[in-house]
């Protein structure tokens, strides 16, 4: 099974980051392969809106770093996405990478019954962590596991790290180390 694993914070040992690499180490175990893309070390731009993607190639027309991230995506098994929430949203380098997503959907996205140009079959997990408690942000989960559908995902997972306001939290919280692990065994099986 091969995984990609998509990290939007911009602090390479960030708390979503720790909780991603829990994820991926127990999948590995398992006998994943795992993929990396560290989004903050990367040159790329965000979606330029040129619709090339919908009239002249069925990709991103664009040839920058995130290029070998959307090919990785077209033949990953599973998809993990790892952002912190900063300013009640996932990251700008997050955010310039999912734009470009657009590029997985067909050209009549609107009304076509299957909008996604990515084979069926996929699994994902969309992990954040946050400075704030629980009551804010989670609109956050919804937003992404409607992005998940849409795209065609079989199956998605979310992990949500509240209360992380240092770098270091994530590890001290067992309850989500263990939901890391645990939600791994359950898309590896």
């Amino acid at each position: 099974m091969e995984i990609v694993c998509v990290l939007g914070s911009p602090r390479p040992r960030g708390n979503s980051t720790t909780i991603a690499k829990r994820f991926c180490d127990r999948a590995e175990e398992m006998g994943a392969k795992v993929r990396y893309f560290y989004l903050n070390e990367m040159d790329y731009k965000g979606c330029q809106g040129c619709f090339g993607c919908k009239t002249k190639s069925e990709r991103c027309i664009l040839e920058d770093d995130l290029t070998q991230v959307l090919d990785a995506i077209r033949e990953t098994d599973i998809l993990v996405i790892a952002t912190s929430v900063y300013f009640a949203a996932v990251t700008g380098q997050l955010k310039c990478f999912l734009d470009r997503t657009f590029s997985f959907m067909v050209p009549d996205f609107r009304t076509n019954p299957n909008p996604s140009r990515l084979s069926p079959g996929k699994k994902a997990v969309f992990i954040s962590a946050q400075g704030a408690l629980e009551d804010m942000f989670a609109e956050l989960h919804t937003q992404y596991k409607n992005y998940f559908t849409r795209y065609g995902f079989e199956e998605s997972h979310f992990i949500r790290g509240c209360n992380m306001r240092e770098l270091g939290d994530a590890e001290a919280r067992e309850d989500i180390m263990t939901l890391a692990e645990k939600t791994a065994e359950k898309m590896m099986s």
